[in-house]
């Protein structure tokens, strides 16, 4: 059975407004060009960045299954998905947008379209996004190494 790409919306108590998830368009590409280099440089700012350019969302997110979080009618954050894996390679948002809502609305998103156990690395010195995914369900698995550094391989599994 095919998924749905309608949008949708995600409330909770702590969220004024709705966010809304809906599927990438070519128009968004140089704003999550924009947002993944700055997103990356506020969550990983032990890295060296010298060399990271807009140009590295697209070898991010080729082949890959791209949601855009908006809020107000603004792109706050994205999330991209290795469908067949059911792995999610990228979940930014942007700085000035984070804590309210939108992380959660994309992940949420995300895991409802999950056909088996989920999984993502996450640099294990990004203690904020660990914890955030942790508080969401997910759990760690195992350790591996990186270029970047060390990662915890986490897991969510399907409720049910």
């Amino acid at each position: 059975m095919a998924k749905s790409t309608k949008p949708t919306t995600v409330t909770s108590s702590t969220i004024v407004k709705p966010v809304k998830i809906r599927p990438w368009q070519e128009s968004d590409r140089p704003f999550l060009r924009t947002l993944y280099l700055h997103a990356r440089r506020a969550a990983w700012p032990w890295l060296d960045d010298s060399a990271w350019r807009l140009e590295d969302f697209d070898a991010a997110t080729l082949n890959e299954q791209i949601w855009v979080a908006i809020d107000a009618g603004h792109r706050v954050g994205f999330a991209s998905v290795a469908v067949n894996d059911n792995f999610l390679h990228c979940l930014f948002v942007d700085p000035h947008y984070q804590g309210q809502g939108a992380g959660k609305a994309l992940l949420e998103h995300v895991q409802q379209r999950f056909t088996s156990t989920g999984a993502l690395k996450c640099l294990v010195k990004n203690s904020r996004a660990v914890e955030f995914y942790q508080r969401q369900g997910w759990h760690i698995e195992a350790t591996g190494e990186s270029p970047d550094g060390e990662y915890y391989l986490m897991h969510y599994r399907l409720p049910g």
